[in-house]
């Protein structure tokens, strides 16, 4: 039995978590008061429950238009920093070791802000964040283009200026449908000629066309959830499995998969976390990561994922520390900045824990 003392004192590496989806209720309150944005709710409690219920239909458009009052709340320099700063600090205190967070620097221009405030002030807050976290933790930026806009190649350019000031990599989000990532595809050749890395959010509530856009169209280096993969995968009556080609080349290719369970069941990308095909992809040994995805919107946190897939799929410490030497494997940080965390972090932790 895992205790939840050991699940936040284990070591664990996030990749997949947006900014805007990640507030603490009291501070949506405190700073809707501030601009006078009318909220749902006004007690901390009951929106943090008004988000859940809301993000919980179903539907990823449903779950898409919460986000509505937490940008609204984001539109000016000192907003965004604090947010930026809680974040980090949250993470921390719930053992997240290493994090990438996502944002659409696009959607925080409405006060006047410029792309490049917008991606200070982040960095601002991660760097307060870090310094004021209870615990050790190294914080970095990825920046989001909404997919069915035409700034991407904008904010491609913008990833690649900030590449040395705490942004690690790109990524497209919003409803997948109608929105293919090809319609992207200049913004993906230039940060191949860059030399940059980058994400894109695929197969979540679209299926295979969409991964087999990302990776082999865009050339992604993750794919964002990807939970649809199992599409291509099929279990036979006697019990094995057999790999399609774009699964197989999936896995032999070690293209990391950033899942989020509990998100996944909210927008209906699978339908209970026993079912959820991370069971299955975590047993072929896919390159499987796990991840928060929104906190707010889904209530959770990574020691909480890691409880519902222990109770789901009778995972343990050992599983964990494969979940997160993965996901740390799979960051966008140099070679050698991932290998210090996984030698004198991830390991050194789950060797004293295994061993007791």
């Amino acid at each position: 039995m895992i205790t939840p003392e050991q699940l936040t004192a284990a070591p664990k590496v996030l990749l997949h978590d947006h900014l805007d989806g990640g507030l603490r209720p009291a501070t949506i309150v405190e700073l809707a008061q501030e601009i006078g944005h009318r909220l749902p709710r006004t007690d901390p409690a009951e929106l943090g429950q008004w988000f859940v219920e809301s993000a919980d239909s179903g539907s990823l458009e449903r779950y898409l238009e919460t986000f509505d009052h937490t940008v609204a709340v984001m539109q000016n320099a000192a907003a965004i920093t604090r947010v930026a700063s809680e974040c980090v600090q949250d993470l921390a205190a719930d053992g997240v070791v290493y994090a990438e967070i996502r944002y659409a620097p696009e959607q925080h221009l409405t006060a006047g802000l410029s792309l490049e405030q917008v991606v200070d002030a982040v960095r601002e807050g991660f760097e307060h964040g870090m310094a004021n976290a209870e615990r050790p933790i190294v914080a970095r930026q990825l920046l989001t283009a909404m997919r069915h806009q035409a700034r991407s190649m904008e904010i491609a350019e913008l990833s690649v200026a900030y590449r040395d000031a705490g942004v690690v990599g790109f990524d497209i989000a919003g409803a997948e449908a109608g929105y293919p990532p090809t319609r992207h595809l200049d913004a993906f050749e230039y940060l191949q000629r860059e030399n940059a890395h980058f994400t894109i959010h695929a197969g979540e509530a679209f299926g295979l066309p969409s991964i087999w856009q990302a990776i082999q169209w865009c050339g992604a280096d993750r794919l964002g959830h990807g939970v649809r993969i199992i599409d291509d995968v099929t279990e036979n009556a006697d019990g094995s499995v057999e790999l399609g080609r774009l699964a197989a080349y999936v896995r032999d290719r070690r293209i990391p998969l950033e899942m989020c369970p509990s998100s996944n069941l909210q927008t209906g990308a699978a339908t209970s976390l026993a079912d959820h095909p991370i069971g299955l992809l975590t047993k072929l040994r896919f390159r499987v990561t796990v991840n928060t995805d929104n906190r707010l919107m889904s209530g959770t946190s990574m020691s909480r994922e890691l409880a519902l897939l222990a109770e789901a799929f009778d995972y343990g410490l050992a599983d964990f520390r494969w979940f997160a030497i993965n996901a740390m494997k799979s960051a966008f940080i140099p070679f050698d900045e991932r290998l210090a965390i996984i030698d004198e972090i991830i390991k050194p932790w789950y060797a004293a824990e295994l061993k007791a």
